[in-house]
């Protein structure tokens, strides 16, 4: 999700510009990061200022890294803005900083939105401190020449399995597209694993604390959950015996040859997504949110495919759902009241999803996005299928607790040490502890 650079725009649906600090009493503040939605809300912008004469919108957008940088400062300095768009993996870390505004008297209704979504933002005191936005799944991007090549159908790719001890007909497939600089693949004698040319897998990195589009779908679907309740668990489980052979074996597909080195591994310079651009790798696990950049190469014909089906039988992914938040100091509080429900209507989904950029958190705004992919070209079943399909596969949201910076900090180098440094994967049970040390207090 991250989007990089310094890239900072800040501007309105009436074309004015600055940020939160000195805008006027009729004006509210709204904070995104995502470049590609931008004109989605602007058009949404358009239309609740129709709606609301007298008030403007003024929408500031900046790059993942920078976004989050100067969110927590400008809660600090209290330049904060009104409305921001908030991921449920900072919800944790906002929650026990007390800067955000109880949303209860919305109205928001749970059933009006994707299963689930709505729950995610209810904080532990009960208050509701999130409007549903969007959603995301992740699926199997896959090079279409290169499984050509190999042999693989659409069919077998949307069948894959897997399993800890001999990684199922997943392993076979990332061996079989793995190719080394002599031209054997990685199930072909004499393959050398020490130079490969192209890895049947990318890389997305070590997953820090919640494997998003790298391990996640393992570990779900071997029957493991980050902690021991759905929200606001109060202790981590990765000293799980299931989720560390899942880690192992993930993680030894790099060993061996399939999967490249954490070293070769650069958010800013060489995602999962420039890896398949390049020919490097002919598969990557990734986002929803990414599905405009894979079909955008020009030189890649890609394809997607679901998640491979697990010892418990089924198939998972991550569902994540973004939010809009009102700051608890926002300067003008109604009138963001007032736009996050906005944003939260049918009405500004339905135009969101008619961008074809992202799955709206409505049914109907999910269903304007599927038809904006399908006029593009794009099959999008591999993301919306594990959410329509509760029997055959199971969604999950990232882990919601207390500290979850401290989480991050601790995770991010111990997940780093397992994939590249060497270290083994009981190494996380003092890791575990020390977080849930933290969680106890």
């Amino acid at each position: 999700m991250a989007l990089t650079g310094a890239l900072t725009l800040s501007l309105t649906a009436g074309c004015a510009n600055g940020d939160s600090v000195g805008a006027g009493r009729n004006t509210v503040t709204y904070w995104l990061w995502d470049a590609n939605q931008l004109p989605a809300y602007q058009a949404c912008a358009k239309d609740f200022e129709k709606e609301n004469p007298g008030l403007q919108v003024k929408i500031t957008q900046m790059g993942w890294s920078d976004y989050w940088t100067k969110l927590t400062a400008s809660f600090i300095a209290g330049t904060q803005p009104d409305v921001f768009t908030d991921h449920i993996q900072k919800f944790g870390q906002f929650a026990d900083l007390k800067v955000l505004e109880p949303l209860d008297d919305l109205s928001i209704n749970p059933s009006d939105y994707q299963s689930g979504l709505a729950g995610n933002w209810m904080g532990q005191d009960g208050h509701r401190y999130g409007a549903p936005k969007d959603w995301d799944t992740v699926a199997l991007f896959y090079n279409q020449k290169m499984t050509k090549a190999a042999g693989l159908t659409a069919e077998q790719l949307n069948n894959l399995d897997w399993n800890p001890k001999d990684g199922g007909t997943f392993e076979k497939a990332v061996a079989h597209l793995t190719i080394d600089r002599n031209g054997k693949r990685g199930d072909e004698p004499g393959f050398d694993k020490n130079h490969v040319k192209v890895y049947g897998l990318a890389t997305g990195g070590a997953g820090d604390g919640d494997g998003q589009t790298t391990w996640s779908n393992f570990a779900a679907s071997a029957g493991w959950n980050y902690t021991d309740k759905k929200r606001w668990g109060t202790k981590y489980q990765y000293d799980s015996k299931t989720f560390q052979s899942t880690i192992k074996w993930f993680f030894d597909l790099a060993k061996k040859g399939y999967m490249p080195p954490l070293t070769d591994y650069s958010e800013g310079a060489n995602p999962a997504n420039a890896q398949l651009a390049s020919g490097k790798a002919a598969m990557a696990f990734d986002g929803a949110w990414m599905i405009s950049t894979y079909y955008g190469f020009k030189n890649l014909k890609v394809g997607t495919a679901v998640t491979p089906a697990g010892p418990t039988g089924k198939r998972a992914t991550m569902m994540n759902g973004l939010a809009d938040s009102v700051t608890k100091n926002a300067r003008n509080k109604p009138g963001a009241l007032k736009w996050v429900k906005y944003l939260s209507s049918d009405k500004c989904q339905k135009t969101v999803g008619s961008y074809g950029i992202v799955f709206p958190a409505t049914p109907a705004g999910t269903e304007a996005a599927v038809a904006a992919y399908k006029k593009k070209g794009i099959d999008v079943t591999a993301f919306t299928e594990p959410v329509a399909d509760k029997k055959d596969f199971t969604t999950f949201s990232f882990p919601i607790t207390n500290y979850a910076a401290d989480v991050y900090a601790l995770m991010h180098p111990a997940m780093q040490d397992v994939y590249g440094n060497g270290k083994s994967v009981s190494s996380l049970d003092q890791t575990n502890d020390q977080i849930n040390l933290i969680l106890s207090q």
